[in-house]
């Protein structure tokens, strides 16, 4: 997966920043999501083209020595299937149409 979202040729700022900061970062955005129950993963997919199981896939993309079980527990907070059964609703057919019209403008 192409991973440069960045417009252009000029450099990433976000090239800039180091790795302890954007790890703190990204365990900060991890956290809210795990606050967040409310805010779905089809919609999250939606509006944003990613959703908490993107972060675990791309944690596993990145070298975490877990796999997609252990992954997404780890994004979750909890296993995936009881994050599931506990907070998850049903996809309206507006939410898939959505996340399906989202998922095209994705690299």
């Amino acid at each position: 997966m192409d991973t440069n979202f960045s417009e252009g040729t000029a450099p990433d700022p976000l090239d800039s920043v180091s790795d302890a900061v954007a790890a703190a970062a990204f365990r900060h955005l991890v956290r809210h999501l795990r606050h967040r129950h409310d805010a779905q993963n089809i919609d999250l997919m939606g509006l944003a083209g990613f959703c908490r199981n993107c972060l675990a896939d791309w944690i596993i993309e990145a070298g975490a020595p877990l796999d997609k079980t252990a992954a997404r527990e780890a994004i979750h907070g909890l296993p995936a299937a009881e994050w599931k059964a506990r907070y998850q609703t049903e996809a309206t057919p507006q939410q898939v149409e959505r996340m399906a019209q989202s998922m095209t403008r994705n690299a």
